[in-house]
């Protein structure tokens, strides 16, 4: 089927999960199973959170069709935040995340050959302009010395990859560290970005609801002491990136947006703000924040020095999506034809998903 006949069937089965649940606790009288605690690592057995869970993901999956099918997508937003069926996700408490003996993360920034993966200078550029102080919290200190300048110093995507690849900032993660899901912080920010579209409650809500998103990732992180100082920032930027083993890899700054809440500016600076804050709230779901860059443009990020696309990806451009492995034609070849077709373009990374239809 195409991607828009697979997102009504996921809408369907959401509204069908959360029918099942609201039934069982209707019939049960109680929103937690109790013999149903041991084995849901998630919620320990409480159905009123992953109803919120449910209806979180509602929320999430309508706003990626905001362009492709905005009239659908506001629908889908006043179900999943009427309230009449179980509300979202709105306190760090029901947070949905999983936990681990074997974090992949830590596997993959620590242990895979060698340790050579290290955080992006994209996340660190921004954090430092803004004085994050989640950085403690998400990255080592790089490992430089002789004189360069240490710090939260990230590894720019696209470039060559220098053998001193290990003196970058890495990520502060542990094999036991949970595996998140879906945040509160990402749900208020979800709700800001309806807000703005003018499809729940006043416009003038998206500040309300932004703050909030901060807010929340602050004290997810332990951190809501450092709130009203950071979102009364209304000066810092993000800074430029200076890499400490060569100029071939510096970048002026790539967005001047701020993070006290711009009250004069247009759709676009609002959204912006946005998804940039939202962006460093969700970390480390990079697949998810992949989604929001490709669905808005946002977050601004540096552009590919070393584009090895062979002139699929055009310079500056991005990576639109991950083509099917060479399995599917081997044993699904049938089936990979007719669903290539349905793309309207070529198997490559260079071709739009239905939902990335926006112009950037």
């Amino acid at each position: 089927q195409s991607q828009e006949a697979v997102y009504g069937f996921m809408f369907e089965d959401l509204d069908h999960a959360v029918n099942v649940l609201e039934t069982y606790i209707t019939l049960a009288g109680s929103e937690v199973v109790e013999e149903a605690a041991s084995a849901d690592y998630v919620y320990n057995g409480n159905l009123a959170k992953w109803i919120r869970f449910a209806n979180s993901l509602k929320l999430r999956m309508a706003m990626r069709i905001s362009y492709a099918a905005p009239d659908e997508a506001e629908r889908i937003v006043k179900e999943a935040l009427s309230g009449e069926n179980g509300g979202v996700i709105e306190s760090n408490a029901d947070n949905a995340q999983i936990p681990t003996q074997n974090n992949p993360f830590r596997v993959v920034m620590y242990d895979y050959n060698g340790g050579d993966s290290r955080v992006s200078a994209d996340i660190t550029s921004y954090m430092n302009g803004y004085k994050d102080p989640r950085r403690a919290k998400y990255f080592t200190l790089s490992t430089f010395t002789g004189g360069i300048r240490n710090g939260y110093i990230g590894l720019r995507s696209g470039i060559s990859i220098p053998s001193e690849s290990l003196l970058y900032s890495n990520m502060a993660v542990d094999y036991t560290t949970p595996l998140m899901w879906m945040n509160a912080a990402e749900v208020a920010f979800l709700k800001a970005e309806a807000s703005l579209r003018g499809w729940y409650g006043a416009t003038g809500d998206a500040e309300r609801w932004y703050e909030e998103g901060v807010r929340l990732s602050f004290e997810q992180w332990g951190l809501s002491g450092d709130y009203d100082a950071y979102i009364a920032d209304g000066v810092s930027m993000p800074e430029s990136y200076e890499d400490p083993l060569g100029k071939e890899s510096n970048t002026s700054e790539v967005s001047t947006v701020t993070v006290k809440w711009d009250t004069r500016g247009d759709f676009e600076t609002n959204l912006e703000q946005i998804i940039t804050q939202k962006w460093l709230a969700i970390y480390p779901e990079g697949f998810e924040a992949w989604c929001e860059f490709r669905r808005t443009g946002y977050p601004r990020l540096m552009p590919a020095t070393n584009n090895r696309s062979g002139g699929i990806i055009p310079e500056g451009g991005y990576a639109n999506r991950m083509p099917y492995p060479a399995e599917e034609y081997q044993e699904n070849n049938e089936h990979i034809n007719e669903a290539v077709s349905l793309l309207g373009g070529p198997d490559n990374m260079a071709t739009r998903l239905w939902w990335d239809c926006k112009e950037k």
